[in-house]
């Protein structure tokens, strides 16, 4: 009987051995595949100033920017967002320099990362080249920034893909603006794939070009049960500002459509939603009477409506059930 005990216990020994190595080898793959991927994410970059410089070595989770699952060493952050955007003159940890840009080619080796959650590289220089089509693969992304980057061209349909997305900034900058003439560098022709982001609760996409979208853009946006907020500063749009067939927002807190070319009365449908903390339609040209069924918006506290054709009582606004109203303009 103790022999019999003595040889189990010895089976188990070699069974357990062999399933810690054959662990430990799995991980130790991983850790050289993600690597990898991370380095010829860098080969592609063009980095002036070495903000990459920690970017060397086997231990990439303290890589400047990168992130990592506890224990399994899976990359789940990347955040290079350029910290010095402006040309400022500041002394900061880089020494004199402004401009932290970085530019060059987006590796398709990214793709590779499969629990990637994170991804922010906004505020750098990739002029000239489109948004990447396999971004629109990266099924895991629940954060992703592309603000202020210099792409160019249309946004990638599927970026509709993401369904677990729920923070998306695509905001381009204007290559050219006046009274006459619009230019952005970015363009959505067809924004209906934008309903299957079903997570999104943050959408910015400022000064990129939506006149092609037409009335279709009010919605899309009306059929993402999670949004919260949307930003479509300076997009182009005109017209008037679209009803949709029913008011579906339960959750949208902040909008922001100002300097469009909204030529129409105050949208009455946005009293239906009790849950708007923020609003700013400045510098569009609306015009009639301010409705006082704004001043029963309970949770209302900033409103911005500079720059319009609007006409009101502000007094009697304010004698309605506004509570919380911190900014009137």
């Amino acid at each position: 009987m103790e022999r019999i005990l003595v040889f189990i216990l010895v089976i188990l020994y070699f069974i357990s051995t062999e399933i810690a190595c054959n662990g430990h080898t799995h991980i130790n793959n991983n850790v050289q595949y993600e690597q990898k991927a991370l380095i010829d994410f860098k080969n592609g970059l063009t980095d002036p100033n070495n903000r990459l410089s920690s970017w060397k070595g086997n231990n990439y989770c303290y890589w400047h920017g990168i992130g990592c699952e506890n224990g399994t060493g899976f990359v789940v952050s990347i955040d290079l967002r350029n910290p010095y955007p402006y040309p400022y003159p500041l002394e900061n940890e880089y020494g004199n320099q402004s401009y932290m840009n970085l530019s060059g080619v987006i590796s398709h080796s990214l793709i590779k990362l499969k629990y990637l959650k994170y991804l922010d590289l906004s505020f750098n220089s990739f002029k000239a080249i489109t948004i990447p089509q396999f971004f629109g693969s990266m099924k895991n992304l629940i954060y992703l920034n592309l603000s202020h980057c210099g792409f160019i061209g249309e946004i990638p349909s599927n970026l509709g893909n993401l369904s677990n997305l729920q923070y998306l900034d695509f905001s381009s900058d204007l290559s050219y603006y006046n009274a006459f003439e619009y230019s952005s560098n970015l363009f959505i022709e067809n924004i209906e794939w934008m309903t299957s982001l079903v997570s999104l609760k943050h959408l910015s996409a400022n000064s990129v070009n939506l006149s092609m979208v037409g009335s279709q853009w009010i919605e899309v946006l009306n059929k993402l049960p999670m949004l919260i907020e949307f930003h479509l500063h300076n997009c182009n749009l005109f017209k008037s500002i679209p009803s949709p067939s029913f008011v579906n927002f339960t959750s949208l807190s902040v909008i922001v459509i100002s300097s469009n070319r909204f030529n129409s009365t105050f949208p009455e449908w946005l009293l239906n939603v009790s849950s708007l903390v923020s609003i700013d339609m400045s510098w569009n040209i609306l015009h009639g009477k301010i409705p006082l069924g704004l001043g029963e918006l309970p949770n209302l506290q900033h409103l911005d409506l500079y720059g319009n054709y609007l006409e009101g009582s502000i007094s009697q606004l304010l004698r309605k059930s506004w509570k919380k109203i911190e900014f009137l303009n």
